[in-house]
């Protein structure tokens, strides 16, 4: 897959929009539509003592994750990029849709403070590897400079 492509056409696809709430919708339809083998695409926000469900794609999901919680909640207390071949074998890991073998979580920053994550899963074991990793952490990085 040519993420580069794709990353352009992303940065076409939100540059003129400003609105928070439209970025994070469409980013989650763009990631959803675009990258193959992917059963749900979306974001959690912080409202300062968890995450709360914010726009996405794919199946209804949980509401609410406690920091330290399941991947996304261990990506921000972490501070880092969470990449999980198995979710099965992680310690914690909350299964919002039983058909998720794999996940990846990007934290998002604002003024160096975690405000969010993207959390994107696939049914697919493995699915994530440094392309991927990569290219939703830049993903991330545009975002985080429309909001900064």
């Amino acid at each position: 897959m040519d993420y580069e492509l794709l990353l352009k056409s992303y940065k076409g696809l939100v540059e003129k929009e400003n609105n928070f709430t439209a970025t994070l919708a469409n980013t989650s339809a763009f990631i959803f539509n675009t990258i193959k083998g992917l059963n749900w695409a979306g974001f959690y926000l912080s409202d300062g003592e968890e995450l709360v469900l914010g726009p996405f794609q794919g199946k209804p999901a949980c509401t609410r994750i406690k920091y330290g919680s399941g991947v996304c909640g261990t990506a921000v207390s972490k501070a880092v990029t969470m990449v999980v071949d198995n979710v099965h074998d992680f310690e914690g890991h909350i299964a919002c849709d039983g058909a998720s073998n794999s996940e990846i979580v990007v934290p998002v920053y604002k003024n160096g403070v975690i405000i969010g994550v993207l959390d994107v899963d696939s049914p697919e074991f493995s699915r994530f590897g440094n392309a991927e990793k990569e290219f939703f952490e830049k993903i991330v990085k545009v975002i985080e400079e429309k909001i900064q």
